[in-house]
C-alpha cells in the first residue's frame, strides 16, 4: 500500500512547484485516517475489485442543483480553502469536510459525477509539452471522451490541438486565463468575471464554438465568494476526488504505478484529475481504461 502523507500538500494544477503545507482540519467522518490535498495525494493500493458492477447511489454528495437565479446575494466570507478529501480502500467516495460539501451544494460545485455508473477522465491543459496529441490518440483508440479544462495561453498557443479536441467530441471547459488563486480576485466582481471570459473568447475565436460552462479553479483553492462569482456566471465548479502526483514533468511515476493508483481509486462517479503534461498518464491510458471498464465502469464527460 502506497504510505499516506499526514501532511497536506497544497499543489497549483498544471504547474510543477508546490506551496508550503497548510494545516488542515481532521475530517469526524474519518477518525484515524490522514486529510489530504487532492493534487499531491498519492493513490491508495486499494482492494480491488474486478468484475464489480458499480451501481448508482444517489444517497452519495457530491453535487449540486443550485442556479444562478437562487443564489441570493454575494457571501462576505473570502476565506480561502484548499480543496482535499480523505481517500479510502473500498473504492468508495471520499470523505470531505461537511463545510465543503455544503458550499459546493450552496454555489454549484461538485466532486462526483452526476451519474454513479460512470467515472469522468478531465485533464487540466495550462501548457503543451508533446502529450496532449498522446492522449487524444489514447482516448481515440478506445473510444473514451474527456473533459480539458484550458487556460487563456492553452488555447492561443495551441488551437490545431483545441479544435481537434471539439472535433473528436470532447468536453473543454475552463481554468482561467492566468492561473490565480480565485479567491485573490473575488472582491472584485468585473476582474474575476474577466478571468472567464478571455477563456471564453479565446475559445470562440479558435472553435467558433462555445466553451463549456465548467470551471476547474486553480490550484484547488476556493472560497465562498469565489463559488459565488463562479455561479453567478453561469458555470459549475468542478474539483475531483482522484488525483495523483502526475504533474511534475522530470519526475513521471512509473506507468505500472500510475495504472495501479487509477484502478485502485476507483469509485462510482470518480472524477479523476489528470495533467494534459504528464507523460506516464498518456502512456497508462490503454491499460487503466481497459482496467476500469473491466471493474465494470462506463466514461462520461462534464458539462454541454
Amino acid at each position: 500500500m502506497f504510505a499516506l502523507a499526514a501532511l497536506a500538500l497544497v499543489v497549483a494544477a498544471g504547474c510543477s512547484h508546490i506551496s508550503p503545507p497548510v494545516a488542515v482540519e481532521p475530517l469526524p467522518e474519518a477518525t484515524g485516517a490522514p486529510s489530504v490535498v487532492l493534487t499531491g495525494q498519492p493513490a491508495l493500493d486499494g482492494g480491488s475489485a474486478p468484475g464489480r458492477t458499480p451501481s448508482a447511489e444517489p444517497g452519495d454528495s457530491g453535487s449540486t442543483s443550485g442556479s444562478g437565479s437562487s443564489l441570493g446575494s454575494a457571501p462576505s466570507d473570502n476565506t480561502v480553502r484548499s480543496w482535499y478529501y480523505t481517500p479510502n480502500t473500498q473504492h468508495r467516495p471520499p470523505a470531505v469536510p461537511s463545510a465543503a460539501s455544503a458550499l459546493l451544494a450552496r454555489y454549484r460545485g461538485r466532486y462526483l459525477g452526476p451519474d454513479r455508473r460512470l467515472v469522468y477522465l478531465t485533464f487540466d491543459a495550462g501548457y503543451e509539452n508533446g502529450q496532449t496529441a498522446r492522449i487524444l490518440d489514447a482516448l481515440a483508440r478506445n473510444g473514451v471522451k474527456a473533459t480539458f479544462f484550458v487556460t487563456e495561453s492553452y488555447v492561443r498557443a495551441n488551437p490545431e490541438l483545441v479544435r481537434r479536441m471539439v472535433r473528436e467530441g470532447h468536453v473543454v471547459g475552463n481554468h482561467s486565463a492566468t492561473h490565480p488563486s480565485m479567491p485573490s480576485l473575488a472582491r472584485d466582481a468585473a476582474a474575476f468575471a474577466r478571468e472567464l471570459s478571455r477563456v471564453e473568447d479565446a475559445f470562440a475565436e479558435v472553435t467558433g464554438a462555445r466553451l463549456a460552462h465548467v470551471f476547474r479553479p486553480p490550484k484547488g483553492e476556493y472560497s465562498a465568494l469565489s463559488l459565488y462569482r463562479t455561479a453567478a456566471l453561469g458555470y459549475e465548479s468542478v474539483f475531483w476526488s482522484f488525483a495523483h502526483r502526475d504533474w511534475v514533468v522530470d519526475d513521471q511515476p512509473p506507468v505500472d504505478v500510475t495504472v495501479k493508483r487509477i484502478l485502485d481509486g476507483s469509485h462510482p462517479g470518480a472524477i479523476y484529475l489528470l495533467h494534459a503534461v504528464s507523460s506516464s498518464d498518456a502512456d497508462a491510458l490503454d491499460e487503466a481504461i481497459a482496467g476500469l471498464r473491466k471493474q465494470g465502469y462506463g466514461f462520461g464527460t462534464l458539462g454541454k
